[in-house]
């Protein structure tokens, strides 16, 4: 039986052939394997925790910062927790945030580690 001809790897400027979709270079890079929101600690316990925290802080704070009235709906953890349950659940740690607030915020400050010195 004939096979599938191969197509190039879906990593931008790659020239590798490939059966799946990334070549087995890129394959690493482009896996899922962070586990389910259940599993980080986003469960029911959460989300009652979430629910009361928004009620008692209903505005954006970045927003509010800058002279907006924005409604919070994202409970962000100020330093990301990276699976300590202790920062988890710290509420010290925790700030109201609209969802476009909180996305532009992993987007660039919780995407990668910093360390410091």
């Amino acid at each position: 039986m004939p096979m599938k001809p191969k197509k190039p790897c879906k990593h931008p400027g790659c020239p590798l052939l490939t059966a799946g979709a990334y070549c087995e270079f890129h394959s690493k890079l482009h896996s899922h394997d962070r586990a389910s929101a259940h599993e980080r600690g986003y469960n029911s316990q959460w989300q009652k925790a979430r629910k009361q925290f928004l009620q008692a802080n209903l505005l954006c704070r970045n927003c509010q910062s800058q002279g907006k009235l924005t409604p919070a709906t994202v409970v962000d953890h100020i330093k990301a927790h990276r699976g300590d349950q202790v920062l988890f659940w710290d509420q010290s740690n925790w700030q109201p945030l609209c969802k476009k607030c909180h996305d532009k915020k992993t987007r660039t400050a919780d995407q990668f580690q910093e360390y410091s010195y």
